[in-house]
């Protein structure tokens, strides 16, 4: 039987894995900067969860879920999106909610049924940031900020911020029947899924990419005129908040997200070279849905990015590379296997150095090849150095594969260590 990755899936193998590595590692060095602080979440949590904070007339509802029984017949389902599940766990933690506000961020696979496309799966993954606890547009603009802040130190800096607020529970409801009549009178030219979005949630008519819809939308009303007076002054503050921080950003008065929990202030930020599909991710606030949880009234922001997406805008240009090895040590004979191994246990320093400040990447042959052929895949796994045993009457012997030049012989496994590792450093220092 011959098995294949599921369709909207994919294997990231090494070569591609380290990429992933360098992005989350960044990410986690940036959000730490701002005091925000992880949480891990479970891949699949209660049906209801979804149905409840994401929306039951929303196209992840209705057609993207992956929800199955378990053996006691309880319904759940994989995570297609991280803030609910997130809002869980902060309800669930009296020391999270402790916390005032909370800075918090995910990283993990979410899941959704829907059409494979270039930078987007049916397990993808997404980094995401979560700021519960303040109303305040301040709290709007530092979660931009944060956004773009994680996206320039990945080599990313050329994008577009879109802005715009979708009003609350005061105001929003008199834009929903506007954006509805509007619409009715335009049915006919709206593709199938829209007509059905027209009786169930008519906003998410805004969100269709079908370009038969586009000329519609384009003569829709404008949310931002039936703004009440508190979140038209909201709106005004967040866009003084991202002034003063000199953001720059664009007023999209047709962007909604795709999420019924949002309110008020939503944003995406656009990549230039990721073509039509060229949102890298997005967020707004979401001040109902920890109330909604049955929590108390706490007001909260937060995005995505879709990790995908990502690496795609970044290439290859801001990645430095994986890492190669230090060292191959190179069994002279065949009965020096073991002394080569416990030699690369030893320039490890796992248990010297538990800072790992001098740690080597030592590699062995465990294939029985020959020195010669040894040699030649300590060159083709492109170790910096290799080096042989046993060691002879002055030590051990170094090549510099990069020169392909014998170095003097360290007399002892410290001194070698020692050797290897200040050598190391420099390198590492000069490439900056």
């Amino acid at each position: 039987m011959k098995f294949q990755v599921p369709r909207g899936t994919r294997d990231i193998l090494p070569g591609e894995v380290e990429r992933w590595q360098w992005l989350e590692e960044r990410t986690r060095a940036v959000q730490a900067l701002y005091g925000y602080r992880e949480v891990r979440t479970p891949f699949f949590e209660a049906t209801d969860l979804f149905v409840r904070s994401v929306g039951e007339a929303t196209d992840i509802v209705r057609k993207e879920l992956y929800t199955f029984e378990d053996r006691k017949g309880r319904s759940l389902t994989l995570r297609p999106e991280g803030t609910a599940p997130l809002v869980r766990a902060y309800l669930e933690s009296p020391a999270l909610r402790a916390e005032s506000p909370a800075r918090l961020y995910y990283m993990g696979p979410m899941f959704r049924y829907e059409r494979p496309q270039a930078g987007r799966y049916r397990q993808f993954w997404q980094i995401g940031s979560e700021l519960l606890g303040s109303a305040k547009p301040e709290a709007d603009a530092e979660m931009i900020d944060l956004f773009r802040a994680i996206l320039a130190d990945v080599g990313l800096r050329d994008v577009t911020v879109l802005l715009n607020s979708l009003g609350d529970t005061v105001c929003r409801p008199r834009y929903r029947e506007a954006i509805r009549a509007y619409f009715k009178q335009h049915e006919d030219r709206l593709c199938g899924d829209c007509k059905e979005r027209l009786e169930t949630n008519p906003l998410r008519i805004l969100d269709c990419k079908v370009p038969s819809c586009a000329p519609v939308i384009a003569g829709a009303p404008s949310v931002l005129d039936s703004l009440c007076p508190e979140c038209a002054e909201h709106f005004e503050g967040v866009k003084r908040a991202l002034t003063a921080l000199d953001i720059r950003y664009e007023v999209a008065p047709r962007l909604v997200r795709g999420l019924d929990y949002y309110t008020r202030t939503v944003f995406e930020i656009h990549a230039a070279n990721l073509g039509a599909q060229n949102a890298v991710g997005g967020g707004g606030r979401y001040d109902q849905l920890v109330k909604d949880f049955g929590g108390p009234d706490t007001p909260a922001i937060g995005f995505s990015i879709g990790m995908e997406r990502l690496l795609l805008a970044v290439g290859e240009e801001s990645w430095p590379g994986p890492a190669k090895p230090d060292v191959c040590v190179i069994a002279l004979e065949p009965g020096a296997v073991l002394e080569a191994q416990a030699l690369a246990r030893a320039l490890r320093g796992l248990a010297q150095e538990p800072s790992r400040r001098r740690a080597l990447v030592a590699l062995v042959d465990t294939a029985g090849r020959s020195a010669n052929a040894q040699m030649k895949w300590a060159s083709r796994v492109q170790a910096r150095w290799a080096v042989f045993v046993p060691p002879g009457a002055e030590g051990y012997a170094v090549r510099d594969m990069t020169k392909g030049l014998d170095e003097e012989r360290q007399p002892s496994i410290e001194a070698l260590r020692g050797w290897l590792s200040e050598r190391r450093d420099a390198v590492e220092a000069v490439r900056g």
